[in-house]
């Protein structure tokens, strides 16, 4: 025995638990939040109050949340499960029957002064219940038609109910991250493949039933796909937003144009530059050297994270941390593309740099199912 593992096992529990801590995911978090605060900062004009100093609140309160579910042992969280999955599932219905609605959809309960969006923590109780599911069942079963089926069913209704909403982005999620931990867990190719196939007809159906009776999407989200296909043919209206996007992401070059020196953002040209399309603004003032570098921050993030779950002997644990760590990827994945016009804009958030409330609180939270995965993991 080595004097440091002689030193950490006669440590107090309490005090053990601090030095297994993942420490640098904790302090590439940090990092990639400060990026938001500066950009919080920049697209407010130098107002601290505006953006910055409540996402900088919100933040802490998150991490303050992540340290609490870190310490609490990892069999309580795969043992409270499916509750927490239930307690998502009755809240997404709640905002069927009660939700506020918001920029033409139906997202959020009001619970007093506080605004929560359900279908943010159903992404983190989705990938526990799946989790659970998986370290439950014999792996000899997992690709067996009826125990892949009821995966689906877990992943299926909250997806319809989110779909409902409408949001088209957040159901994609679930059913991204749903799919992550099944192929995590060793499910069968085959089963992937015929979803594939199934997207690609359901694609194809959606284009068929345009202006049809049974018109599979909104009237909005056709207008999304028409002007990411095209997003020069409606400069100044449907297509004016990715337009700007790709004018501020373009005009950035290798170094930027410095801080709160970014012409889109500052004379307002950019839309949502402090949600959505905050990378763009990031992108303009530091450039390609920037965007890189945020990039780089998520990347490495993710690595720990696979890391962790490679070395993590107990299923249940590995699995989560994939599951949460593939939700992570999705964020920044799907943002970024779709600021580019790679994918159509669904209004997804920039992880830890967007401003906001439910997605940025959960989402540091979700860390702390990862940080106790890992404390507690065998040894």
């Amino acid at each position: 025995m080595s004097y440091l593992e002689y030193n950490v096992k006669t440590v107090p529990t309490g005090f053990r638990k601090v030095l297994y801590v993942n420490w640098p995911i904790v302090l590439l978090m940090v990092a990639t939040a400060c990026v938001g605060f500066l950009m919080l900062y920049s697209v407010a004009g130098g107002d601290m109050a505006a953006w910055a100093e409540p996402q900088m609140k919100r933040f802490a309160a998150g991490m303050a949340g992540m340290f609490v579910i870190a310490f609490i042992p990892i069999w309580f969280w795969r043992n409270v499960s499916l509750v927490a999955y239930l307690v998502a599932l009755v809240l997404l219905v709640l905002v069927e029957l009660f939700g506020t609605i918001g920029m033409g959809a139906q997202r959020w309960l009001e619970i007093g002064p506080l605004r929560l969006q359900p279908s943010e923590l159903m992404k983190v109780t989705l990938v526990m219940l799946l989790a659970a599911y998986y370290d439950w069942l014999d792996p000899a079963k997992v690709s067996r038609p009826q125990w892949v089926l009821l995966a689906a069913a877990i992943i299926l209704v909250p997806t319809a109910l989110v779909l409902a909403q409408p949001n088209l982005g957040t159901s994609l999620m679930l059913v991204m991250g749903g799919g992550a931990v099944m192929f995590a867990a060793g499910v069968s190719l085959w089963y992937f493949a015929a979803v594939i196939a199934a997207v690609a007809g359901t694609i194809l159906a959606v284009f068929q039933s345009r202006g049809t009776s049974w018109q599979l999407l909104q009237d909005y989200q056709f207008r999304r796909i028409d002007t990411f296909l095209n997003p020069g043919a409606d400069p100044l209206g449907a297509g004016y937003n990715i337009t700007q996007a790709q004018i501020a992401l373009g005009s950035g070059g290798v170094t930027g144009k410095g801080f709160m020196q970014g012409t889109q953002s500052r004379l307002n040209f950019l839309p949502e530059k402090h949600t959505d399309f905050i990378f763009t603004t990031l992108a303009e003032e530091f450039g390609f050297v920037g965007a890189i570098s945020l990039l780089a921050l998520f990347v490495l993030i993710l690595v720990f994270c696979f890391a962790s779950a490679f070395q993590n002997r107990d299923r249940y644990s590995a699995l989560l941390i994939y599951g949460v760590a593939t939700t992570f990827f999705l964020f920044y994945a799907v943002n970024m593309a779709m600021v580019m016009g790679l994918i159509p804009v669904v209004g997804v958030p920039l992880p830890l740099v967007s401003y906001g409330g439910t997605s940025m609180i959960i989402l540091v939270m979700a860390f702390g199912l990862v940080q106790s995965a890992h404390i507690h993991r065998p040894r």
